[in-house]
């Protein structure tokens, strides 16, 4: 675990270094599309004091300088699949982000899907000595949260204090410079497969970038989609991908819950291809220009021209109804969002106050998916779309950009994670060098 605590706080260093140059770059690596965006940030970074435990790490102003997508190769359920042609995807979105940007940059944070995230809630609780709350006691509490064992091949990726409790005083943001005996916290821990981490840092490294962050992508699209009631009364927000499905629960302006189902629009785009015996791309098409879940009356009249190029002028002529095309894409469509559902009432979703569902993602544009999600998820749904991002270009505002837009503000305003503290001497290995430092300090 220290081993992870140190190279997450080595990261946090970087992207800290990264913002006071003034210039980083945020990537989102998908299984559809690698978008990359440059920030410039305007001025030193200024702690915010109303949000509490949130914005401990400090926040800035930024704009988009350079932006950039091209179409992801290598990557199947939002993980990394064949390395080469992964690189050479990130290394000509970056490029292209950079000749717009006409800067170069060293630092990338990055968002992936995928990677069979599990949470886990923690909770710990010290006595004080008496005084205010320190940070160093903050720290300690942290510390004194019993992490599970999730096992070798797992990795954390985040783990955010969520909530504090002094003495009987529940639900607060920052407990620090508050009097009491006892503080105890309640931590959210989100694991994933070790080695879809590995895979993208290598791939990163292998640009020649530096990893500045990671973050979960159904955090960050949350983060840009949920508006803030929203995030305060408790929301899922569910990111409909191209190889993966993200899913994350809010409540309180934290998460307190992230899954992942490994279904997405691509899957939908191979049944149109193997239901209608096209090429991929052709299905693409269909599924962008005509596709949808409801069918009407008129779908039986309206036929869609398939327009293949394979020679043969009979078959390149084919048309079919829409309805006929519904009739592929509803099934796998309502599959997706049965797996939702599983997950949601796993997590204890309908336990919240408000129970608001956003569904985002490119996936979500399929005309009457809100209305059968609606069905479906038994709750209030509606689309999101990212928030407005200062110098963010007109083609990069819609939903599939959400996890990158989540990025920005994440890169710009990160929550506090149990690594922004310094970790307590006596959570360090018997043999640390500080630890012996330590030692001495307090007792000579």
């Amino acid at each position: 675990m220290t081993d992870l605590y140190q190279s997450q706080r080595a990261m946090r260093n970087m992207r800290r270094a990264a913002m006071q140059r003034g210039v980083i770059a945020v990537l989102d690596v998908g299984t559809s599309k690698i978008a990359c965006l440059i920030l410039r940030f305007d001025g030193p970074e200024q702690i915010r004091e109303s949000d509490g435990v949130g914005s401990m790490a400090g926040q800035s102003s930024f704009r988009v300088i350079g932006a950039a997508t091209t179409r992801s190769r290598g990557v199947r359920f939002g993980e990394i699949d064949t390395m080469q042609e992964t690189e050479r995807a990130i290394r000509t979105a970056v490029q292209a982000a950079q000749k717009m940007a006409q800067v170069r940059v060293d630092h990338v944070i990055a968002t992936f899907a995928g990677a069979r995230p599990r949470s886990y809630g923690l909770a710990g609780g010290i006595d004080l000595a008496g005084g205010p709350v320190s940070e160093q006691d903050v720290a300690s509490v942290l510390a004194a949260c019993d992490v599970p064992d999730f096992g070798p091949d797992r990795e954390v990726l985040h783990a955010q204090p969520v909530n504090f409790a002094l003495d009987n005083r529940s639900g607060l943001g920052d407990p620090r410079g508050q009097i009491g005996n006892r503080l105890a916290c309640d931590m959210h821990l989100l694991t994933v497969e070790a080695s879809a981490v590995q895979n993208i840092l290598h791939c990163i490294k292998r640009c020649d970038l530096e990893l500045a962050g990671l973050a979960s992508s159904a955090y960050v699209s949350g983060v840009s989609s949920l508006v803030e009631d929203e995030q305060e009364l408790g929301a899922a927000c569910i990111d409909l991908g191209g190889g993966a499905t993200g899913l994350s629960i809010f409540m309180k302006k934290h998460m307190i819950y992230a899954d992942s189902v490994r279904l997405g629009g691509d899957h939908v785009t191979s049944d149109i291809a193997k239901g209608l015996q096209v090429p991929g791309t052709t299905a693409e098409r269909i599924k962008t220009f005509y596709g949808g879940v409801v069918a009407t009356g008129m779908d039986d009249r309206e036929m869609i021209e398939i327009g293949a190029d394979s020679g043969d002028w009979e078959k390149d002529r084919r048309t079919v109804s829409r309805a006929e095309l519904i009739g592929i894409m509803r099934p796998r469509v309502e599959e997706i969002l049965e797996e939702v559902r599983a997950r949601l009432d796993a997590a204890g979703f309908e336990h919240l106050p408000s129970q608001q569902i956003v569904l985002t993602g490119g996936g979500s544009q399929i005309p009457g998916l809100d209305g059968l999600a609606a069905r479906i998820l038994g709750q209030q749904v509606r689309l999101g779309r990212p928030l407005r991002v200062q110098g963010l270009p007109q083609a990069a505002t819609g939903a599939p950009f959400a996890s990158v837009v989540g990025l920005c503000l994440f890169a710009a305003h990160p929550q506090d994670e149990w690594w922004d503290f310094d970790i307590p001497a006596e959570r360090l290995p018997a043999r640390s060098l500080k630890r012996a430092f330590k030692w001495f300090r307090d007792n000579w």
